[in-house]
């Protein structure tokens, strides 16, 4: 490879040479299977580049019920401004979750996930995972829309006192004393850029 690194610096022809070793991880997709990425999208997913071709992206999720959750999350914004980002859990091949910052390019917008381009970043250094349940997430979703306990009591179908016992829990599980500081913990980012409501198409 030493060869190709001479030869870009006296070509100029840098392209290739940032793909391959761009300090983010970054995958080609189409219609939701990856075509291709670079050693750093692999690396973070202890996969070799080779092993990540041509498979459906499903295979990085915690499971397949969170990829039919959030595949088609960003698809409206792609198709109005071509950019979109969010922060998601990942899998790794060892089965670790771990928390991403996804950005993504449409080279397709009329039909934004027919062919884009996606970086990755691991946020495990700033914003370790800790581990939530189902109805956890469904309740900090909503806490981030701006919903009071009663709304999201009604929109889940619980008690009033259900909501208060769950949101209690996961302020002590972050340790923090309110909502807000709830919010810091998850990244101190906005409902629509963290994708945690489970059964939300997106």
């Amino acid at each position: 490879m030493e060869i190709r690194i001479d030869e870009a610096f006296a070509t100029g022809d840098f392209a290739e040479l940032a793909y391959a070793y761009a300090p983010v991880g970054l995958v080609i997709t189409e219609n939701r299977v990856i075509r291709d990425c670079n050693a750093a999208f692999a690396e973070m997913f202890e996969y070799a580049p080779e092993d990540l071709r041509n498979q459906v992206f499903a295979m990085l999720y915690p499971t397949d019920e969170e990829f039919v959750n959030i595949r088609d999350r960003g698809v409206q914004q792609l198709r109005e401004t071509n950019t979109y980002w969010d922060e998601r859990v990942m899998r790794k091949r060892s089965g670790t979750l771990f928390w991403c910052r996804v950005r993504g390019h449409s080279f397709t917008p009329d039909a934004p996930l027919a062919r884009a381009v996606w970086s990755f970043a691991d946020l495990s250094l700033t914003r370790p995972y800790l581990p939530l349940t189902r109805r956890e997430r469904e309740i900090i979703s909503y806490l981030a829309d701006g919903l009071t306990s009663k709304e999201i009591a009604n929109q889940l179908e619980l008690s009033y006192r259900t909501v208060e016992v769950y949101r209690a829990k996961l302020l002590k599980k972050f340790g923090v004393s309110n909502s807000n500081g709830l919010f810091q913990s998850l990244g101190g980012i906005g409902s629509d850029h963290v994708v945690s409501r489970s059964g939300e198409g997106g």
